[in-house]
């Protein structure tokens, strides 16, 4: 059945209940299921470089299901019970995987991105309260060994680190070398420092423990801030599953090869992929330990794809604007698409892609709170550019204004809320503190996202804003306030507002206005010198800027943020009109019932084609003004 229209989702929600699928209760039994049909094919493959006749490692179905197994059996021999936590702070790699799947069949996994600072690392594994980490062992050219060791020195209850050498992967003389270059690590912490490959071969190949057919929670993914403490989010294990079997009715099947250069400590390679590739065989390239990240992986792309013979592309709108100023140097025949999120895809570079690949990009739309999946422009349908598509099977999305008298459901193309209930949506418990969950759901049960958005006509969803205000750099969350409270620690700023700017390779970037103390003096060098000191994370750096006579403020005095973010607008495309040589400009940003914040421009001119396709490498809305 293809999937192509929101009639086609109805008729799959009107074959059965979503309680009454074949779906296993359990992430073993599901990889059991399919360890047993298809033992001999590849489920994953991870290559430490990037070169497409580098040296690779491939698990088949059945290698993967019993190292899964072992992986279980080592966490549950190291005291992790149902409740307890295991950490993973590793880059991609095998033993990733292993963690991410053996965790969350001995308990709750909880995968930490390794590019956090020690102390945003420290706090996750004090509040989550895990157990063991998995980790990597010092490595030439990585500081995540040393950023671990100086978390685990502020997180009491960790009791093990296991240690992960990604120097197996290398081929002698390099893997020789290693041990010569590798980081020596000072005994800064308690826990025991065990390697995770010598106890892992240690473990049996069968389940050691009842692997309970009950739905529970299995996995605590954080928010994807860069700046500030990350909020967790709890997923079911009946959620992640729901992810995989939307993947393997709509999409995968066994013979496909998905090329993933996404982190597993991100849920759209963790449940989207990973669980699509559980639930169907497909199998899954996992390039580099940094993914797109990674050295020489843009340029050796399309050679990858060709050597894997890959059928589908993971992908975000920043790597795609990498892989536009690269040509296809490879027979790419095979790839059937490209899927595409956590941000939104300028028009022009979608067109570009396109023209240059001859492939369809497919948009969707996820969260970390929703378990990831919750839209797509259909594979095989009408796919509008802008938009996020259609809701999944079993999801339902409702568009909901606050008003005086209280919430209210939005007709068609009325902007408000987007709520969201589904498999993947644990109502009442999103997050792990009890506190965060208040005030979350529309009656009770609908997801408040923070984001703003419509349903048109045709059922499908259009992103238009964000009411949690955060700055999304390259599909990366970065908290607003932590730039604006590093910046009200100088003595001479008074009020200080953070947004992000249009930027045509990472959608946003984050700038700054501040308006000073009555009397002071600063320049605004000084100040961004000021933040780069007081801001842990090099994301969150402003990338421009301003001081201004004084910030426009509400009625109750808060900073009004969409006319900062007009004047960003307006200087940001104007800077672009101005470098490609047009005499066009924006002359006004206003704010559209359907479409958010739209910059008018005059053309004064200007080649329109031009224009267009200036202002299209933005995922900036705008319009030609009256002239």
């Amino acid at each position: 059945m293809s999937y192509a229209s929101v009639a086609d989702r109805d008729a799959i929600e009107a074959e059965m209940p979503w309680q009454a699928r074949d779906v296993p209760a359990t992430l073993l039994a599901r990889l059991a299921r399919t360890a047993a049909a298809f033992p001999d094919r590849p489920a994953v493959s991870f290559q430490l470089q990037s070169g497409p006749q580098d040296k690779a490692e491939t698990l088949t179905w059945a290698e993967l299901h019993a190292q899964v197994t072992q992986a279980a059996n080592l966490f549950r021999s190291l005291g992790v019970g149902q409740g307890d936590v295991v950490a993973m702070v590793l880059p991609n790699c095998t033993e990733a995987l292993l963690t991410l799947l053996g965790g969350a069949v001995a308990g709750i996994v909880l995968p930490v991105n390794p590019l956090l600072e020690p102390e945003q690392i420290a706090a996750i594994l004090r509040d989550c309260r895990a157990k063991v980490v998995v980790t990597l062992k010092s490595f030439p050219r990585s500081d995540v060994a040393q950023k671990v060791a100086e978390a685990c020195r502020h997180a009491p209850q960790v009791g093990t680190v296991l240690e992960v050498d990604l120097a197996r992967y290398l081929t002698p003389p390099k893997r020789w070398i290693v041990p010569f270059l590798r980081p020596k690590l000072p005994a800064t912490h308690h826990a025991d420092l065990r390697c995770f490959r010598r106890l892992l071969a240690r473990q049996p190949t069968r389940l050691a423990f009842e692997d309970v057919p009950q739905d529970r929670v299995a996995a605590y993914f954080h928010t994807g801030g860069t700046t500030g403490m990350p909020k967790v989010a709890q997923h079911l294990c009946s959620g992640m599953l729901y992810n995989g079997w939307l993947g393997a009715r709509l999409l995968f099947r066994e013979d496909d090869v998905i090329l993933c250069p996404l982190p597993l400590f991100h849920v759209f390679a963790a449940h989207v992929i990973v669980m699509s590739a559980l639930s169907s065989g497909a199998h899954v390239i996992l390039p580099t330990p940094a993914g797109y990240r990674g050295e020489g992986v843009f340029d050796n792309f399309w050679k990858l794809c060709a050597r894997w013979k890959v059928t589908f592309v993971i992908t975000v709108p920043t790597a795609v604007s990498a892989l536009m100023q690269r040509r296809v140097d490879a027979d790419i025949s095979s790839v059937k698409f490209a899927f595409s999120g956590s941000a939104p895809m300028p028009l022009e570079l979608f067109r570009r892609f396109e023209a240059a690949c001859g492939l369809t990009i497919c948009e969707g739309y996820g969260l970390t709170e929703a378990t990831c999946l919750v839209a797509v422009n259909p594979p095989d349908g009408p796919k509008k550019v802008g938009s996020v598509g259609i809701p999944f099977p079993y999801t339902h999305v409702r568009i909901v204004a606050q008003t005086p008298d209280g919430p209210r459901e939005c007709p068609p193309d009325e902007v408000g809320e987007i709520c969201v209930a589904g498999p993947g949506v644990y109502a009442g418990s999103t997050y792990t503190e009890l506190d965060k969950n208040h005030d979350l759901f529309h009656e009770g049960l609908y997801l408040r996202t923070g984001d703003l958005g419509r349903l048109d006509a045709d059922g499908y969803l259009w992103i238009t804003g964000r009411a949690k205000d955060l700055i999304i750099r390259g599909g990366h969350n970065i908290d607003p306030a932590e730039i604006e409270q590093a910046l009200l620690a100088h003595p001479a700023v008074a009020f200080a507002g953070a947004i992000g700017q249009p930027d045509a390779h990472a959608g946003e970037l984050p700038c700054a206005f501040v308006e000073l103390v009555a009397g002071a003096s600063v320049t605004e060098a000084e100040l961004m010198a000021h933040a780069r000191v007081h801001i842990h994370e090099r994301a969150a750096y402003p990338k421009h800027l301003t001081i201004l006579p004084e910030l426009p403020k509400t009625a109750v005095g808060k900073v009004f943020k969409p006319d900062l973010r007009k004047q960003a607008i307006t200087r940001v495309c104007n800077a672009a009109l101005e470098s490609a040589g047009l005499p066009a400009r924006v002359v006004s940003v206003s704010d559209d019932r359907k479409r958010g914040l739209v910059a008018r421009v005059a053309a004064h001119g200007a080649d329109r084609d031009a224009v267009a396709r200036c202002l299209g490498d933005f995922a900036q809305a705008w319009d030609w003004a009256e002239e």
